[in-house]
């Protein structure tokens, strides 16, 4: 039983992770992480990364992602686009 209640807590954080980052933002798009100013370059890679993930795709389109708390899917050509401008800004 403890097993369980474990293993419910961690498949709740790890699906609810990139939301709790975004609370209370209008964050609909990945290149809106990177312009986000009240985030850290941290957190702004891990959303990504969380959106880039087979975890958050879409069920029988496997080229779209969804975060919970996002209003539509999006492109991972588009989230990955984000995460290497999120890098490129990094490294200027």
């Amino acid at each position: 039983m403890e097993n369980f209640i474990l293993q419910q807590a961690v498949d709740q954080a790890v699906t609810m992770g990139p939301a709790v980052l975004m609370q209370g933002m209008r964050l609909r798009r990945p290149s809106d992480v990177v312009r986000a100013p009240s985030l850290s370059q941290d957190d702004k890679h891990a959303i990504l990364a969380a959106w880039a993930s087979d975890l958050y795709a879409v069920d029988s389109q496997p080229a779209l992602r969804k975060l919970p708390g996002t209003i539509e899917p999006v492109s991972i050509d588009e989230v990955q686009a984000a995460l290497r401008e999120l890098d490129r800004r990094s490294r200027s």
